[in-house]
This record gives C-alpha cells, sequence and structure tokens, in this order.
C-alpha cells in the first residue's frame, strides 16, 4: 500500500526554509517564512502571553478534553473581539480549531455540507494553502483580479467585474485585512461597493482573518469583516491566533458563522461539532485558554493590546525606511506602494528571474512571486534589500 504512494509537491515557502537554512553566506536575509521577527530576528513571546500562562500553570486543574466545540469562553471572547457590538449569540455559531488553517478547511466542509455543487471565488493571488486545501477538497476554484501589478494596488474595477459572476450556493473568499501575499488592501468605501455586488449574487462571503491587529489597528483590521456580516445574512469567518497573539505553535484559530435565525444556528453549530469529531475530536486547549485568560482580564488585554501596537508601528517604520531608501536609490517614487501597503507582506511585482538574481547575488530569500516579509528587516537590512532590489532591476 505504502509503496503505490506518489510524490507531492512540496511547499515552495517551506522549501525556501529549507534553502535558506543551508545557505552558508554570512549575512543572509530572510524574508519568505510568514512569521513576525523583532529587530534581532527572533520571534519572541509576548509579555501577557508569558503572564497568562503563568496564571494557568497556577490555577489550571485539569487536562481533561474540554467540549467538541471547543471551550466557550474562548470562542465568545473572539467572536467579541472580531465582531464587537454586531456579536449576536442567538445568530452565532462559533468553532475552537487547529489553528487558522483548521478554521479555514472546516468552514470549506461546512460550506460544502450545506451547498454540494459550490464553487469557490478566490483573489489572485491568495495565499497558496487556500487552492492546496480546496484542490485537495475536490472543490471548483475560479480567480477573480486583486492585484495589479503595475500600481502595485488593488485592481477594484477587475475585482468587481469577476465577482459579479458569482451565484447562490457559491462562497466568495476574502481576506479580512493585510492581504497575503500582497499587502495592497480594500478601502472602508471599497468593503462597501465589494458587500453590495457579492450581494447582488446570492454568494455567501467567507473571510480570513489571519492578521487583525498588524495593520492599522485591532479596531480598524475588523472593519471590512463588520461591513461583510452587516450586510449579509449568513457569513463565515476564519480567524487565526497565531500573528497577533504570536503564539503559532498553539494552533489555536476559530470558525465563525452568522445565521439567519436561532433555527439555522443551531443546525450550524452541531455541524461544526461534527466536522471536529470526523478530524480531530477536541480542539487544541491550551492556546486557547492562553487568548481567553488575555482577552477576560483588562490589564493583561491592555498590555496585549500595547505590544501588538509596538509590532503594527514596528513594521509601519520599517515599511517608512523601505520606501524612502527605494526612493532615494532609483530617485522617482514608484516603490512607495510598500509604505501604503499594510500588515507582514508586500508583493515587489518582481519577476521570477530578479528574485532569484536578489537571492543568488544578495543572499535575500524572497517567495518566487516576489511577496517579502516586511517583519523580517531591520533598520541594518534595509538598505541592503534597496540597493538589491534597484540592482535586480526591479
Amino acid at each position: 500500500m505504502l509503496s503505490n504512494l506518489t510524490p507531492q509537491d512540496p511547499d515552495k515557502i517551506l522549501a525556501l526554509m529549507g534553502e535558506f537554512k543551508a545557505d552558508p553566506r554570512q549575512g543572509k536575509i530572510d524574508l519568505g517564512v510568514g512569521v513576525y521577527k523583532d529587530p534581532t530576528g527572533h520571534t519572541p513571546i509576548m509579555r501577557a502571553v508569558k503572564a497568562a500562562e503563568a496564571r494557568l500553570l497556577e490555577t489550571e486543574t485539569s487536562k481533561s478534553y474540554t467540549v467538541l466545540a471547543g471551550e466557550p469562553a474562548y470562542r465568545e471572547a473572539m467572536a467579541k473581539m472580531i465582531l464587537a457590538d454586531l456579536y449576536k449569540p442567538e445568530l452565532t455559531a462559533t468553532l475552537a480549531t487547529v489553528g487558522g488553517t483548521g478554521a479555514l478547511r472546516q468552514g470549506f466542509e461546512l460550506a460544502r455540507m450545506g451547498s454540494p455543487e459550490m464553487r469557490v471565488f478566490y483573489s489572485d493571488p491568495t495565499w497558496p494553502n487556500h487552492l492546496s486545501i480546496l484542490k485537495w477538497m475536490g472543490v471548483e476554484t475560479i480567480p477573480y483580479r486583486y492585484f495589479d501589478n503595475a500600481s502595485r494596488g488593488v485592481d477594484f474595477e477587475g475585482m468587481k467585474a469577476d465577482l459579479a459572476q458569482a451565484k447562490a450556493g457559491d462562497v466568495v473568499l476574502l481576506h479580512g485585512c493585510c492581504h497575503n501575499p500582497t499587502g495592497a488592501n480594500l478601502t472602508v468605501a471599497q468593503w462597501k461597493e465589494i458587500a453590495a455586488v457579492i450581494a447582488k449574487t446570492g454568494a455567501t462571503p467567507m473571510i480570513d482573518l489571519a492578521y487583525q491587529g498588524f495593520g492599522d489597528g485591532l479596531e480598524e483590521d475588523a472593519q471590512g469583516t463588520r461591513i461583510i456580516v452587516e450586510s449579509f445574512p449568513e457569513v463565515l469567518i476564519a480567524a487565526s491566533c497565531s500573528k497577533n497573539f504570536g503564539i503559532y505553535r498553539e494552533r489555536s484559530g476559530v470558525l465563525i458563522a452568522i445565521a439567519t435565525d436561532t433555527k439555522s444556528r443551531d443546525l450550524t453549530q452541531g455541524a461544526m461539532a461534527f466536522l471536529n469529531r470526523q478530524t480531530f475530536s477536541f480542539p487544541p486547549d491550551h492556546g486557547a485558554r492562553i487568548v481567553t485568560t488575555i482577552l477576560s482580564d483588562a490589564e493583561l488585554a491592555a498590555d496585549w493590546k500595547a505590544e501588538l501596537e509596538e509590532v503594527r508601528n514596528g513594521m509601519l517604520r520599517i515599511r517608512a525606511n523601505l520606501a524612502s531608501e527605494l526612493r532615494a536609490l532609483s530617485g522617482s517614487n514608484r516603490f512607495d506602494f510598500v509604505e501604503q501597503h499594510r500588515g507582514m507582506f508586500s508583493r515587489l511585482g518582481a519577476s521570477p528571474e530578479q528574485v532569484k538574481k536578489i537571492k543568488d547575488d544578495f543572499a535575500i530569500y524572497l517567495v518566487g512571486d516576489s511577496r517579502l516579509n516586511i517583519a523580517g528587516l531591520n533598520d541594518e537590512s534595509v538598505p541592503i534589500l534597496a540597493r538589491a532590489i534597484i540592482e535586480a532591476g526591479v
């Protein structure tokens, strides 16, 4: 049996990580992997997370199973953080998942249970694992225009035209903020227009919210999601705690489903618990309890928000510095999009050949589509990257 298995295509980003580790050059720079790093290149544990873990160590009395859908206090805390005043328990089903990826997978499975012939519309480009999961599930996928390679901004007219082709039973997958891999985001006004376009089709929106707090602020980054929730009777939201709480390895995520009425909400909640049972039974709980401890304690929540702001502002400062360096070296403002983008990533619009030259000549590792991790830069590496970009002819 096992000898009949066929080789699977390696994940390109994970393969790039391996190539980076094997590179013997001193001063090499990793801008490929999507993990936040401080100026020393370290991914720290946030202060509030440390404090919450210490509290859990002292107060936790059991490691027995939680419920299939995950600890109710965690699910409620996450729903309130994302939805704020729009959170209505009687219409909201929630599910603790294995990270944001698990929330996406369970969300796709839930949607297919309700609409077996669904198609999923996805932004071009999108996070590669979206397409990998959907391909494995055998779900038909349809791209919609999103990134304009000339302006390095959103192709908004193209996006609207393509989304108008969706129909009832389809799912429209949207990035809630800090678009991965481009960093190009919709404005509040554009979110409202997109909501109107999708509403006319009868399709159901599904939001991937992996970077809340990394863009314009914790509340500001939820605006697009809240506009969608206000505009539709049914919405799916897959959220991750990996980035904004810095608990990558704890695999803490949540799937939120907004239903039309209490009966539909109860059906959805049951289907969600069923999906967890079929895949991993009970979800991981340690990270969920960390998040719950933070969000339910005013002092810890304030410290977490303050540190999250430090992280966000640090990335904005790096963006401004990189744009300034590129402006000086190029004698033009054609790289100002770097400062305008939000989140951990920006897509340079470089060719694969230019990306390879940057790697070969400067030991700087970008993803092949020219996505770079802003959080992988510091004051010393910004001028090096800027010179590499210019010399590569980007």
